[in-house]
């Protein structure tokens, strides 16, 4: 007897809020788990599609289940494939949900609801003293970390390690705004592939990031930084960057054009300054936006060009078709966890308990947090 299994739908295009209703319980393929959820968190593509709409990620068929990040215990495993050598009934894992991806299976593989379907490659068993509102802030943001700074489309940098790796003269790396959640695992997954990490992030999260490893800090809203950078930037050689974050983009663009030497002159993209979930109601209003969302891009396709720089937004689940997303879930994050050298950051807010709790924990992610993910336990 297949277990009751619940979810929290986006029935339709805008539908708010998510609807709370039985949903099919989905038995794995042969390299696939399927996991009981404890926890799971929210990300900003959530709120993006909701409030977006068709408008966004068009493919996307309803009812659908949204959601990335989960924590909690395989109850199933599929026969035939990889995942019975990896996992078994009863392994405490985190996972990364691929619901939004064209090439995944949809709602059975969205993390809103009880039960859901893991591909085995992208979930990691997780040690026993690691509380499975901790485990699931990773997903999401070590996934787009690992896909800007590891695939060869991005910045192609050499694997991380676990013991981390040591050498005498490390290339840099930059991570503009590394208090979020992606720029925790950016720091980290950088560190031990054996770079030094060059970040910001406000004065408050300062001690947080040097914690993770960044040998240097600096406040991204102090108009002197990206001089500052350049300057530590001298004499070393820089590897790329990563931008997190309103104006980190342009700001990563002009660092690396200024660089001298032979490094990379590329830069990950996390970030558009445009939000669907806070986009006007005034039609004009709203056309305004566009137009100058337009502009933004013109702007800096003609920087990029001109700079010499080049850039790529980052699309997570990427992780889904590239040997990258196996290295991180199952080569380097279980030792990683197991012998404490990676830590799970930023802390969890924990907004609620129940599937009910998703909408209030996405509406509390689109107000803005800082240094934390937005939680949800079941």
């Amino acid at each position: 007897m297949a277990p009751k299994n619940y979810a929290a739908y986006l029935v339709k295009a805008g539908a708010i809020p998510l609807e709370v209703k039985p949903a099919p319980y989905t038995a794995p393929g042969p390299d696939e788990i399927v996991v009981k959820n404890a926890a799971i968190a929210v990300n900003p593509v959530d709120y993006t599609k909701q409030h977006g709409g068709d408008q966004m990620f068009t493919w996307i068929k309803y009812p659908h289940i949204l959601g990335s990040d989960v924590a909690g215990e395989v109850v199933e495993v599929g026969k035939g494939g990889e995942a019975a050598k990896l996992f078994k009934p009863g392994d405490r894992v985190l996972g990364f949900a691929a619901s939004l991806d064209k090439r995944s299976a949809g709602a059975p593989e969205g993390a809103f609801q009880h039960y859901t379907v893991l591909r085995s490659y992208l979930a990691t068993k997780i040690p026993d003293d690691l509380p499975y509102e901790k485990a699931c802030v990773l997903p999401m943001s070590i996934s787009t970390a690992a896909c800007g700074l590891f695939m060869r489309e991005y910045n192609a940098l050499q694997y991380p390690t676990s013991p981390l790796k040591s050498q005498d003269k490390k290339p840099a790396f930059i991570v503009w705004g590394g208090s979020s959640s992606v720029g925790c695992s950016a720091i980290q997954l950088a560190k031990a592939a054996g770079y030094e990490v060059i970040a910001t992030a406000s004065p408050k999260n300062f001690g947080l990031l040097e914690e993770l490893g960044a040998s240097q800090v600096y406040d991204y809203r102090d108009p002197n930084t990206v001089a500052t950078i350049i300057a530590a930037l001298k004499n070393k050689t820089c590897a790329g960057a990563m931008a997190i974050g309103n104006g980190s983009l342009e700001a990563c663009i002009n660092i690396l054009a200024a660089v001298p030497g032979n490094g990379r002159k590329f830069v990950a993209q996390t970030t558009v300054p445009i939000n669907p979930a806070k986009m006007p109601k005034n039609v004009v209003k709203v056309m305004g936006v566009m137009l100058g969302f337009l502009w933004w891009n013109v702007k800096i396709s003609l920087m990029s060009k001109f700079k010499g720089v080049e850039t790529k937004f980052i699309w997570a689940p990427d992780v889904i078709a590239d040997d990258v997303g196996k290295m991180i879930y199952q080569d380097f994050l279980p030792k990683a966890l197991a012998s404490g050298e990676y830590h799970v950051k930023p802390e969890p807010q924990v907004v609620g308990r129940g599937l009910e709790s998703i909408q209030e924990a996405m509406d509390t992610n689109l107000r803005g947090v800082s240094a934390t993910k937005v939680i949800v336990t079941l």
